[in-house]
């Protein structure tokens, strides 16, 4: 029975990849004969794929809290792959993601698409990235970052850093937190990270052979950044998320040394 389940969700899966290749094609051609569409329209039609995505995934999902009516830098907790078409669902977004995603079959063609910012980590190139997120924010265009730099098993949240943020205070863009959460029978979810040396095949067989889990997108307050040092600014951010996943205990009341630092 699991082994029918799953290929029948990943049979899902393949033909929502196919809608994918199809929008690109479209966008590749529209390119080709100088009619390239905008930033927004992409993003638009980036979102829509991400919702068929979303609905070929084993998630039932819940959203907390309210929609931003403004352009904000959207920061959130990362624990997944998934982070991504399920956060990008919900409105049209630019991402900050990993040099790697860039060479993805398809999705990673469709994120540069959509105005995705790639990073290399460990590129020393804190002064460009800090530009282009300024523009991308000046440009009145709502960003999403992983702060933390890196995936968890969901059960605790790391350092954010605060260089991640320094475009924010350039443009006086508030920030939106969001705290996102896979449960499993009211539980943290040993299987939707991806984590460590995992491999997305793999990591795809392993959701699609079991029940459908449960995920909680919280949208929290957002934080204004007028006036603020990043690391203030990264660490408010921070605790509002933990706060979110974890409630009130353990929580800090001064940035780390790290985060000042950052």
């Amino acid at each position: 029975m699991p082994r029918i389940r799953a290929a029948a969700r990943l049979l899902r899966l393949f033909l929502v990849l196919a809608l994918g290749l199809a929008m690109a094609s479209v966008i590749a051609l529209g390119e080709r004969l100088g009619l390239s569409a905008s930033i927004e329209q992409r993003q638009r039609w980036t979102r829509m794929f991400m919702g068929r995505l979303v609905a070929a995934l084993p998630f039932e999902v819940q959203v907390r809290g309210e929609l931003p009516q403004q352009p904000m830098l959207w920061v959130c907790n990362h624990v997944s792959w998934t982070d991504i078409p399920l956060l990008g669902m919900l409105t049209p977004l630019s991402f900050l993601s990993k040099a790697e995603v860039r060479h993805w079959p398809l999705a990673g063609w469709l994120a540069e698409k959509a105005g995705t910012l790639f990073i290399r980590r460990g590129g020393g190139d804190a002064q460009r990235l800090r530009e282009q997120i300024s523009e991308q924010l000046g440009e009145q265009r709502p960003l999403l970052i992983f702060p933390e730099g890196t995936t968890t098993d969901g059960r605790s949240l790391r350092t954010f850093h605060g260089r991640l943020l320094a475009g924010a205070i350039d443009q006086n863009t508030p920030v939106q937190p969001v705290a996102i959460q896979y449960l499993r029978a009211g539980q943290t979810d040993p299987i939707a990270p991806f984590i460590g040396e995992d491999d997305l095949v793999s990591h795809l067989m392993r959701l699609f052979a079991q029940d459908r889990g449960q995920v909680l997108i919280h949208l929290l307050p957002p934080i204004g950044s007028a006036g603020k040092e990043r690391a203030v600014l990264a660490f408010e951010a921070q605790q509002a998320v933990h706060l979110a996943l974890f409630g009130a205990e353990n929580v800090e009341v001064a940035p780390r040394r790290q985060a000042r630092a950052a």
